[in-house]
């Protein structure tokens, strides 16, 4: 390892040229390399995290997690007690929305409580669906905790080549090889920690954004299950469609979310 940060010190230090005044001129790419295979590492993993940020901001958006179409649709269909067909459009459908009902309407259809249960089956999709689009934050959490670990290894490893220059060179090559080193050391420190600040902060406003973004849809979804659970405002409840009991006294007039509402990830109008 000592042979091969030598080489690398060697060969930053070829690339400087001197300025009029005798002093190396130093740009920041040659900064850069001085890093070596470590700083490679960073400078790579630095991509990958702004990629994947670049990639969150534009897959989750109020748009993509609770289309309005999407919302209008599936309100029509619970209050006309098509369950199979809320079911079909959700298996066509690639919403944060229609993947939470698809995946609770299949399990109620399929339980013999029914849809006593579409409460905790909603819960339970949505969380799952919720960890689904988490995964890229937790990336970006993980690149920002070993940033600052491997400027560590590169300063440690800078450290041990100054050490090692001090005890085997003398003169002008030992001063040569220890200011080499401690550049290492120290350029891999600061590639660390410039990886490691924004990640850190890009994971924190991230993870709000998705819980807030979560949060609002769930309201939505609270709202249609609405539909599901009453029988008198359009749901199925477990039972097929059919005439409505003669006990009530006033018929029910759901009226419709708005499409407004729903971009907004407002509840819409629940029935009266």
């Amino acid at each position: 390892m000592y042979h091969i940060m030598s080489a690398v010190v060697a060969q930053a230090a070829d690339g400087a040229t001197p300025a009029a005044g005798g002093e190396p001129s130093r740009t920041l790419f040659q900064y850069i390399r001085e890093g070596g295979v470590i700083g490679a590492i960073l400078i790579f993993i630095s991509v990958v995290a702004l990629t994947l940020i670049i990639m969150h901001l534009i897959q989750v958006r109020r748009a993509s997690l609770v289309p309005v179409e999407s919302a209008t649709e599936l309100q029509r269909l619970f209050r006309e007690n098509d369950i199979q067909g809320a079911i079909r459009y959700c298996e066509r459908g690639d919403s944060f929305l229609v993947r939470v009902f698809g995946s609770a309407l299949v399990r109620c259809s399929r339980s013999p409580f029914g849809f006593m249960e579409i409460r905790t089956a909603l819960e339970e999709s949505g969380q799952r669906e919720a960890d689904r689009l988490s995964k890229t934050i937790e990336w970006i959490g993980l690149i920002a905790a070993v940033a600052p670990m491997l400027g560590l290894l590169g300063t440690t490893i800078g450290m041990i080549g100054a050490f090692n220059s001090i005890g085997q060179l003398e003169g002008a090559a030992r001063s040569r090889e220890l200011a080499g080193f401690m550049s290492l050391a120290l350029v891999n420190t600061a590639e660390g920690l410039a990886v490691a600040i924004p990640c850190t902060a890009a994971f924190s406003m991230l993870r709000r954004r998705l819980d807030r973004m979560v949060a609002d849809a769930g309201e939505v979804i609270e709202n249609l299950a609405v539909y599901i659970e009453n029988p008198a405002a359009g749901g199925a409840a477990g039972k097929p469609a059919g005439p409505r009991p003669t006990a009530v006294a006033r018929p029910v007039t759901p009226v419709p979310m708005s499409p407004g509402s729903v971009a907004g990830m407002t509840p819409g109008v629940r029935p009266t």
